[in-house]
């Protein structure tokens, strides 16, 4: 890669975390905190903060990050660092900002819909910061510390970690309130999947078959695509063969699926889900025919 094109990937990056960030802190200030809704992790703690203590997250949130990210220093690269530093920087930012624009939802004091905006908007925000490399430090830093230490999943100390943070917001929220903020926890959880993964709709085939360049050929001629020859072995007869790898979007499956069986109605196909496919050349989109 370029010294020019590393540049504009780094700055595409850091303007992507920034406009998560701005949906983020958007959300939590103008839906959550004037809906009296909670929210878990680090974000959590500087709501009960500001509900006992009357400080503002935006400070909190500097505050409360700066020892985390010294105590992750070494359990992230330079760049996860960088990252990390500034949407740390970037979500105090647009708390601050956002907590000083005079922008009012009026959603009829209906706290479902408030549960689902919240969640939106901070699924939306979010996906887009992990999107593009970006975190905003918080438990994200302490589960990966746990996770180098003592070996436990991220997944698992983030959702203590925010189970704690939920049960201590109990302090200043009434349990209607909390219930109302799982919804939008979970909202938020589906939202960052979408988000991360975006709309796409491809399909992986692992074809095994004795007339594998024959059902390879007719791939290749009839559809465009391109296809992998894997090496296998049977784990009874212990025979070599090859196996075909095919990625396509969902739509063509069941033209494959024809193409192979009149090659070979024996042939085993799996069929596996592609959440993303990278690579030179690739597309998971029709290939246009000349």
């Amino acid at each position: 890669m370029t010294q020019k094109t590393n540049l504009t990937t780094t700055l595409r990056d850091l303007i992507a975390i920034a406009i998560g960030c701005a949906i983020y802190a958007f959300g939590l200030i103008t839906i959550n905190i004037q809906n009296h809704l909670a929210e878990g992790g680090l974000t959590g703690i500087t709501l009960i903060v500001r509900y006992w203590l009357h400080i503002d997250p935006a400070y909190t949130t500097l505050i409360l990050n700066i020892p985390l990210v010294i105590l992750g220093y070494k359990f992230l690269g330079k760049r996860a660092l960088a990252y990390t530093i500034y949407g740390t920087v970037m979500m105090s930012v647009f708390l601050w900002i956002w907590q000083r624009v005079p922008v009012t939802i009026n959603l009829n004091h209906d706290i479902f819909i408030a549960a689902l905006l919240a969640g939106l908007c901070g699924g939306f925000g979010s996906g887009i910061i992990y999107r593009y490399g970006g975190t905003t430090g918080g438990s994200d830093v302490i589960a990966r510390i746990i996770e180098k230490r003592r070996g436990v999943q991220m997944g698992r100390s983030l959702l203590i970690f925010d189970i704690f943070v939920l049960t201590a917001s109990l302090s200043y929220l009434d349990i209607e309130h909390m219930m109302y903020t799982l919804i939008a926890s979970y909202v938020f959880s589906r939202v960052v999947n979408f988000t991360l993964e975006g709309t796409y709709a491809a399909k992986g085939l692992l074809v095994v078959s004795d007339h594998y360049q024959k059902i390879a050929d007719q791939i290749m001629t009839q559809t465009g695509r391109g296809v992998t020859f894997l090496h296998a072995e049977g784990g009874y007869s212990h025979q070599s063969r090859q196996m075909i790898y095919c990625v396509v979007s969902a739509s063509e499956v069941a033209h494959l699926k024809r193409i192979i069986e009149h090659q070979d109605p024996t042939a085993f196909i799996s069929i596996i889900d592609v959440h993303e496919a990278l690579g030179e050349g690739f597309t998971y989109e029709t290939p246009t025919k000349d």
